[in-house]
């Protein structure tokens, strides 16, 4: 790998020392009051299903620069998120 494309260190700032600090209680208490929180009981386990990702299928399309640079601006990944606009516009015009 050429010198140019190693990675570049992290301006990190996080506070290790406070986050070391922490007790396990704390955490638990921090989750437990946290709305966005989802654990899994075993219900739930139990109704799980393993869904495989559909292949995909190359192809060559135009589309418009402009909206190529929109898809793009958020960098990597871009393809998958142009296939899941798609993707939900074959799934409204099926309903």
């Amino acid at each position: 790998m050429h010198a140019s494309k190693k990675a570049q260190p992290m301006n990190d700032k996080t506070d290790w020392a406070r986050v070391a600090a922490i007790t396990d209680s704390e955490i638990e208490r921090s989750v437990a009051s946290d709305p966005d929180t989802f654990i899994p009981d075993v219900q739930w386990f139990d109704k799980a299903q393993i869904v495989m990702p559909k292949t995909k299928e190359m192809v060559t399309l135009r589309l418009d620069h402009d909206v190529l640079k929109w898809f793009k601006h958020d960098g990597r990944g871009y393809q998958t998120r142009i296939n899941a606009v798609l993707r939900a516009f074959v799934e409204a015009q099926q309903h």
